[in-house]
């Protein structure tokens, strides 16, 4: 019994411990939120970390999505991570597989090259030099061939393809499968759980990227959301925010509050997170080989 109840007291920490946590993160999401959707007249009335409206109102987000910008902006990171983490997954599954599950001459050479290339990275200045001479500055693929396989996720990789029984692999050989189709019908299937994974990680990354977006595309049709919106919150350009409004009058536009343009455009940033994280949370739970090997 006491030991029933010394189970339940941990049990118990450990829930309210957990949902402490997820209120201290809950809880600016909501306030951005309420900022978002109040009147503009009536945002100064929000104070603190309040979570509800002060008097509803979609001002905000019909300025932000009349602005061609914003829209532009959204479709551009929508196609990064989409053509990016596509080919992240890709490349990093096939290299994954050759080192897991094949032998060939100089594979621990390789696998110490990629050990140095993940310890010692090259320095920003080297890399744009590298992307101006392929002639790639003020393009995608400036974007997304950057770090195409990332070494570290490619040996979290191996590790699923490792856990893969090599008897599967040669009942597949004797029943006459070569490398692609054990690839594609075998080592991905049984390694849903770590794509997800690495799909989870790959496309935060892409869609959170404005750093070297900032550096390599100097064309402002270009530019990813978050560049946008650094221009917005950071360096407070609203003259571009509000440069190709038709929608609202003079006087409306004087009554707009920024604050609550910029909580609008940061709640557009992270709602596709939001939205994208439940869809492959379930393959967290299962196991990399779930019916792959029958007792």
């Amino acid at each position: 019994m006491s030991h029933f109840k010394k189970l339940n007291w941990t049990r118990t920490t450990i829930y309210i411990i957990l949902f402490s946590l997820s209120l201290a993160v809950l809880f600016p999401i909501l306030n951005l939120l309420a900022m978002s959707f109040s009147d503009p007249l009536k945002v100064h009335e929000l104070k603190g970390l309040g979570i509800f409206p002060k008097g509803f109102s979609l001002i905000n987000y019909e300025v932000l999505f009349s602005n061609p910008l914003i829209i532009r902006s959204i479709l551009n990171s929508i196609f990064l991570t989409i053509v990016g983490t596509s080919l992240n997954l890709f490349l990093t599954a096939m290299t994954a597989y050759v080192l897991a599950k094949t032998d060939f001459v100089g594979k621990r050479f390789v696998i110490i090259f990629l050990i140095v290339i993940m310890v010692f990275e090259p320095g920003l200045i080297p890399e744009y030099l590298l992307i101006k001479d392929l002639g790639l500055l003020d393009t995608y693929f400036s974007l997304i061939l950057y770090k195409a396989i990332n070494v570290f996720y490619l040996f979290i990789l191996m590790r699923f393809f490792e856990d893969v029984p090599d008897s599967i692999l040669e009942a597949a050989r004797i029943d006459g499968a070569g490398h692609f189709k054990i690839f594609t019908k075998i080592m991905l299937p049984l390694s849903k759980s770590g794509l997800a994974t690495l799909g989870l990680f790959y496309g935060v990354y892409h869609w959170n990227e404005y750093f070297r977006a900032t550096i390599y595309l100097t064309d402002p049709n270009k530019w990813p959301l978050q560049v946008v919106l650094r221009q917005f919150v950071i360096e407070r350009d609203n003259t571009s925010l509000l440069g190709a409004q038709n929608v609202l009058s003079y006087d409306q536009i004087a009554a707009l509050d920024f604050g609550s343009l910029q909580a609008g455009t940061i709640i557009i940033s992270i709602v596709p997170l939001l939205i994208f994280y439940p869809l492959i949370l379930k393959y967290y739970a299962k196991g990399a080989l779930e019916g792959g090997v029958k007792d």
